[in-house]
């Protein structure tokens, strides 16, 4: 029953997404389990095990994606720039990629992804839900504050400018 209904929301986000393309759902962080998301250890690219809360203290974007997902794929060239150009103030993106590794892996080869990449595995389904993506769709954004509250989500690709507009005031 769950697949279905992840199923059927990914569905209406996509409709929603092609429909009109830069105007992301925005969510109430409320839905966002804190507890959960910041207790989370992934692996990355390197099978190394990584914690989320090793980014607290910092304005936090933490994207669900997919190599295959085109919203993904639109979305990211923005994130490179703005990890390149906001990092030093303390903005930090973190992927938790939902595939398989060597498809993450040639996909962040080929594009320059410049920040972290954890790969979310038999888990991403539970934990893109606890992290208050009850649609489940892709993209899904959880933008946090420096303090690891969680701001605002976004479910469906977001524009630079869009983003910058959520972020700036964090910073």
């Amino acid at each position: 029953m769950l697949a279905v209904a992840l199923a059927f929301g990914a569905t209406l986000v996509g409709q929603r997404y092609w429909a009109e393309p830069a105007q992301p759902l925005l969510g109430t962080p409320e839905d966002v389990r804190l507890t959960d998301f910041w207790a989370t250890r992934l692996p990355d690219l390197q099978n190394k095990t990584q914690a989320l809360r090793q980014w607290q203290g910092k304005v936090l974007v933490v994207n669900f994606w997919a190599p295959w997902c085109p919203p993904c794929r639109k979305e990211i060239p923005a994130f490179i720039r703005m990890q390149a150009q906001l990092g030093k103030q303390g903005l930090q993106f973190v992927g938790i990629a939902l595939d398989d590794a060597d498809k993450v892996s040639a996909f962040v080869d080929a594009s320059g992804i410049n920040y972290p990449i954890l790969l979310a595995g038999s888990h991403a389904a539970a934990l893109s839900y606890s992290s208050g993506n009850r649609l489940g769709g892709l993209p899904y954004s959880v933008l946090f504050d420096r303090q690891g509250n969680a701001v605002a989500t976004l479910t469906g690709g977001v524009t630079q400018a869009r983003l910058e507009a959520l972020l700036k005031p964090l910073l």
